[in-house]
């Protein structure tokens, strides 16, 4: 019998591509056939990572890829101009991929299904008459704030171009993580121009978003219950993490240096600060040096992911390589969910992306939080405010954190075993939403039904 075949499209981003890849693995393992497209300049990456790693790929994912509009020299990080050009390209060339997997393998696409973010998929799946599925990478939390965004106009929290008509801490429900209005995620991309177009790309998600016949999320309903209950239509699904499978997560941007497992092994139970920043983060020279010394300050073992693009320059302070020697390991991109599982993992110093937040929770690890644009803020905000599992840093004067802060902070919450004690029970909730007869995998299953329906 012919498998169902399903296409699966990202969000062209790190962050949103692993969890689809994660979601498209759990349904080849369910029997379904997937072709999963990237644009072409992050197919180039990860079929460059996945070269590099010694795992096997799973072959009933089909990895292709279409333009995004945008010449192979221009800046992705450059959302705005990002988003006008994909609207302008991908949705043709997504009709002709499907005409093309017609045509070719005589499959007829069951389902669409789509990053919420990429609304145009959505409508192209409407034409063709494709069942039609939105998926939603991050936060509850975060969707249900884009739902929200009519209220918030005519309450005058915001203008109707999405700025903050004045500084204040607002609530959507109650258990849900209290928002500076300033750090709306919309308000804190780029600059204003593309802060604008950002908002109207979610304006236009709200109303495409309501063409999907699901709405499955990357969370579990007792890590958000007022996310989930504010906006009912959210379906969890999560924690798609590829350790539920015991297997490796796929889709990575940069080839993991799975040698730091290796030092891991030989460093003391609960010992080691892992830093990571996720694929955006970009530090000033000043900034990193800071971070750099804190690490030294702080005379524990750590384990620090440096991207090449972390910084414009990344010289170390003078000497810094020789001082720390094998207390601290460098590594450019890291198989994190393994890390973070490892036995001598401490704490997590990380930007708070919803990914990294639920691999950190998956593993009962407590958090040093240093968010650095868009739903990060809000991640912060569950993890210090809402669960209390972490602690946030406080700038100086110059706008700078500096490295007495981050060795302060360091010491209470390595110092405080309740933030352990806290994460330790997170992580047994969050694993028993995906176990056989958690509320996650009872959805997955309806989910799985309705799709070979």
């Amino acid at each position: 019998m012919c498998k169902p075949h399903i296409i699966a499209i990202p969000y062209p981003a790190q962050g949103h591509v692993i969890p689809l890849m994660e979601l498209s693995q759990c349904l080849v393992n369910e029997g379904f056939k997937v072709t999963f497209v990237n644009t072409d300049f992050n197919h180039k990456r990860v079929m460059n990572s996945l070269a590099a790693e010694t795992h096997k790929r799973d072959d009933q994912i089909c990895l292709v890829s279409i333009p995004d509009g945008l010449e192979p020299w221009e800046d992705r990080n450059e959302l705005g101009q990002l988003c006008e050009a994909i609207l302008r390209v991908m949705p043709g060339k997504l009709e002709e991929l499907i005409e093309k997997i017609k045509e070719e393998e005589g499959d007829k696409v069951a389902c669409i299904i789509a990053d919420e973010s990429n609304g145009w998929a959505l409508e192209v799946a409407e034409k063709m008459q494709i069942k039609k599925v939105a998926f939603w990478p991050a936060s509850a939390a975060l969707l249900a704030l884009e739902f929200c965004i009519p209220k918030l106009i005519q309450e005058g929290i915001i203008d109707d171009d999405g700025s903050a008509l004045k500084s204040q801490m607002i609530n959507l429900a109650p258990n849900m993580p209290t928002m500076k209005t300033e750090e709306l995620a919309w308000l804190t991309i780029g600059d204003i121009t593309t802060q604008k177009i950002v908002f109207q790309v979610m304006l236009s998600s709200n109303k495409t978003v309501k063409l999907a016949d699901w709405v499955v999320c990357n969370s579990a309903f007792d890590l958000e219950p007022g996310a989930f209950t504010l906006a009912p239509q959210i379906l969890p699904i999560g924690p798609l993490l590829a350790s539920n499978r015991h297997d490796n997560s796929a889709g990575n941007f940069w080839p993991p240096d799975s040698t730091c497992l290796e030092w891991l092994d030989q460093q003391a139970p609960c010992s080691v600060i892992y830093v990571a920043f996720g694929s955006f983060t970009i530090f000033d020279q000043t900034q990193f040096q800071e971070l750099a010394l804190a690490l030294e300050l702080s005379n524990r073992p750590f384990m620090w992911v440096v991207r090449p693009d972390i910084c414009e320059t990344t010289p170390y302070p003078e000497g810094y390589e020789e001082r720390v020697g094998s207390k601290g390991l460098m590594v450019g991109w890291a198989p994190q969910q393994k890390v973070l599982s490892h036995p001598s993992i401490a704490c997590f110093l990380s930007h708070c992306g919803w990914n990294s937040t639920l691999e950190g929770l998956s593993n009962g690890v407590p958090f040093l939080c240093w968010p650095y644009f868009a739903d990060q803020f809000l991640d912060e905000s569950y993890i210090c405010n809402v669960w209390k599992v972490g602690l946030k840093f406080d700038k100086n004067e110059s706008g700078i954190i500096p490295k007495g802060e981050i060795n302060n902070k360091v010491e209470q919450l390595l110092g405080d075993e309740n933030f352990r004690a806290r994460a330790s029970k997170l992580k047994e909730m969050a694993m028993t939403s995906v176990k056989e007869g958690g509320r996650s995998n009872k959805i997955f299953k309806n989910f799985i039904e309705w799709m070979k329906s």
